[in-house]
């Protein structure tokens, strides 16, 4: 079972690879380093059936890719089989690390199945798959489900699907803008969303840079998902919207900061305080 925080002292990190990865595992190893290095606590891909997730046209589509001429050659491009995950799984193994794939069809959650996952992801855009949910839920693995494009209603429909499982999971505040300007960020729904549900929330972003996601960690997010990439100017949708190794390694140095900073919120005179009380105070009233 996987076990988290119940507060933000220390939040749980997943460095989102996705398919920064590019079809390379060797890039994919050196961004699951990246991670280690920084203090990330999973690193996490994604994981597709094309002909089941995609139409047969928008397939034949034309797109110009390092990997042919259509949708279908570059969504192949990067996608990984087996070979690539037991070879990912492995090394994160002999790393430390844990590691997950959000799936994004019914068969695809099916194929991680063979690898021994700690947690499970649902992708905001899988929300309002009912059929999907049931089925992640079914194996009761703690899982992070994002809440991009979402309703009210989408998230009660999800919360009651994982509940009746007996399911844990952690809700991510999540705004599905690539990239996504700090004023549209509503971070204020991280306190709405564990308010209204009474469970844990944490924040997947896709801001540049990090002081969104710190501010997550403020108000109190349990788990922070962030996009990593090794170099922004790579090629990929993703790489834009992905922190390069020391603005990753900044954001998770800095967050372990803020539960010290943020204080018991107790006002008196701390024992620290009384030497310069002493000195600057000429008396005490009486």
């Amino acid at each position: 079972m996987l076990e988290l925080s119940k507060n933000n002292k220390n939040p749980f990190f997943i460095a989102e690879i996705g398919i920064n990865h590019n079809g390379d595992v060797k890039l994919a190893k050196e961004m699951i380093d990246m991670a280690v290095e920084c203090g990330c606590n999973a690193v996490k891909f994604q994981k597709r059936d094309l002909d089941v997730v995609y139409t047969q046209e928008y397939l034949d589509s034309e797109r110009k890719s390092p990997w042919g001429s259509t949708q279908r050659e570059q969504k192949a491009g990067l996608e990984f089989g087996q070979t690539e995950y037991d070879e990912i799984d492995r090394y994160c193994r002999k790393k430390g690390i844990l590691w997950s794939a959000s799936a994004w069809d019914i068969e695809s959650q099916k194929f991680l199945r063979r690898y021994a996952l700690k947690f499970n992801k649902v992708a905001s855009p899988m929300l309002t798959h009912d059929s999907f949910l049931e089925e992640v839920a079914s194996e009761k693995l703690h899982t992070f489900i994002s809440t991009g494009m979402s309703t009210n209603n989408h998230i009660e429909t999800a919360i009651e699907i994982f509940q009746d499982a007996n399911c844990p999971f952690t809700l991510l505040h999540c705004v599905s803008l690539y990239p996504c300007p700090d004023h549209s960020c509503n971070l204020r729904a991280i306190e709405f969303l564990r308010t209204r549900y009474e469970v844990p929330v944490g924040y997947s972003g896709h801001e540049a840079g990090i002081y969104p996601s710190l501010l997550a960690v403020a108000l109190g997010a349990t788990a922070i998902e962030r996009h990593i990439t090794l170099d922004r100017t790579m090629y990929g949708s993703d790489q834009t919207v992905s922190l390069e190794k020391e603005e990753l390694k900044e954001l998770i140095s800095r967050s372990r900061n803020i539960e010290g900073i943020l204080g018991s919120g107790f006002k008196g005179i701390l024992e620290d305080e009384l030497p310069t009380a002493k000195k600057l105070r000429y008396f005490e009233n009486e």
